[in-house]
């Protein structure tokens, strides 16, 4: 039902006059399902493919049935059969060429492995690769859920900068007619006024820049989302600061080592490397065949006469140039190869464990400091204001408390998008990538 809900949206999108609201959690239900982003589509063909290919292998196991019809012409040339004509027989004679006559043949013919452990072993091989191309959806899914929600939170703090970016130019606007009643009354000179409009200045090409990072920022959104570029949203989420449960290492580490999707594909995979080594083996012993046909096969249906043939086969192999060898040297050597992918995956999922945790803490150490420093500096320019206006101090202590207001709001502002980044990480690493919006 969500899918479906999922499709029709998408596709009514184009045609929808007011934005689409969008929620970090709809955004990531967008590109995860099968119409979304490109790498989730692509995932899901390759499981159909390693279904396809499971079911090839599985065939090989199962018994062959073909049904024939065969109705021929022909003329028999017996000397080129080997039949001699010399024979001293009075009053006979051999003939050369026997026909033209008529042959007709209608059969079914069955064959069966009775016994092919290294078919049965590649047939568990390919269910294996099953087994991994599925656990490579979730590990695509959780991937593209990342890249998304990175894209959202980097949207929404372009939608801040953007609102801080008036919010600057609304104190500056507020800074200059401060410094223009100053001078009106009195008390102000012309280089207050003037410092006052370089700083708006300055605040108006910041919102230029801002207006064009947040198209940017919006476009590469829906590009992660696999939606049309044109598609107008509205984010309906903030920059908030959400503490995260208290978590040790050793527990993160475990939990990853569990639930990464990516560790799961790859340890298939390995799984998938071992089945195939085994089937090569498994290749040097004996085979058993059981096969049968039956049919008629006359001049035509009505001379018919009903013929069968039936039996069981042995092959044993013996030699065959060194082609099995090569051959299990090969599907050792990939054994080998996904064992070391998964210790080094392994080693990964720690490096990605640490780094997440170092990075969350050092994320709320930075929210609590830049929160801390925008109450000063915000403190600080009220106290600036009212001592110009008191006429105690300049006008160059106004804008350097405003220059450390709007310094002060960018931080909190990259403090609180870099703590929801790391949340993001985080849970990515720890293979729980969707617990952050739900």
């Amino acid at each position: 039902m969500i899918k479906c809900l999922i499709f029709f949206t998408m596709a009514a999108v184009a045609f929808a006059a007011d934005p689409l609201p969008l929620s970090l959690k709809r955004a990531v239900e967008i590109a995860t399902s099968p119409e979304g982003n490109t790498n989730v589509q692509l995932s899901g063909e390759a499981a159909k493919v390693a279904e396809a290919r499971s079911a090839q292998a599985r065939a090989a196991l199962l018994p062959d049935l073909n049904a024939s019809l065969v109705e021929r012409d022909q003329t028999v040339n017996l000397a080129a059969m080997g039949v001699k004509f010399n024979l001293p027989i009075p009053g006979f004679s051999f003939p050369r060429l026997v026909g033209p006559f008529t042959v007709m043949d209608a059969r079914l013919s069955v064959a069966d492995n009775v016994l092919d452990l290294a078919s049965f072993r590649r047939f568990q091989a390919s269910k294996s690769g099953v087994a991994a191309a599925r656990a490579e959806i979730t590990n695509v899914d959780n991937a593209v859920a990342g890249q998304v929600a990175r894209s959202y939170l980097a949207a929404v703090k372009a939608d801040t900068d953007l609102e801080t970016a008036e919010a600057n130019i609304i104190l500056g606007q507020a800074v200059l007619k401060q410094a223009e009643d100053q001078k009106a009354a009195g008390t102000g000179t012309g280089i207050e006024i003037t410092r006052a409009k370089v700083q708006l200045a300055d605040d108006e090409q910041r919102r230029v820049q801002a207006a064009n990072n947040r198209r940017a920022a919006r476009l590469r959104l829906l590009r992660a989302m696999g939606m049309r570029l044109d598609t107008e949203i509205q984010l309906t989420d903030r920059l908030e600061f959400k503490p995260v449960d208290a978590v040790t290492l050793d527990a993160a580490r475990a939990q990853a080592l569990k639930d990464r999707p990516d560790l799961k594909a790859q340890q298939e995979r390995e799984h998938t490397a071992e089945l195939s080594t085994s089937a090569t083996k498994l290749e040097r012993l004996p085979t058993v065949q059981a096969f049968g046909d039956y049919g008629s096969i006359g001049a035509g249906f009505d001379s018919n006469l009903p013929t069968r043939t039936y039996g069981v086969q042995l092959k044993i192999p013996v030699f065959d140039s060194g082609r099995r060898s090569a051959k299990l040297a090969e599907s050792a050597s990939q054994y080998r190869q996904e064992k070391v992918r998964t210790n080094d995956l392994k080693e990964q999922v720690e490096l990605d464990v640490r780094l997440a945790l170092d990075e969350l803490k050092s994320a709320e150490d930075e929210v609590k400091v830049a929160t801390e420093g925008l109450g000063l500096a915000e403190n600080e320019l009220a106290q600036a204001r009212r001592r110009y206006d008191a006429g105690v101090a300049g006008s160059l202590e106004v804008t350097d408390a405003q220059t450390r207001l709007e310094r002060a709001r960018d931080n909190r502002t990259a403090a609180l998008y870099a703590h929801n980044v790391a949340r993001v990480d985080l849970a990515q690493a720890m293979g729980q990538v969707r617990s952050v919006w739900q």
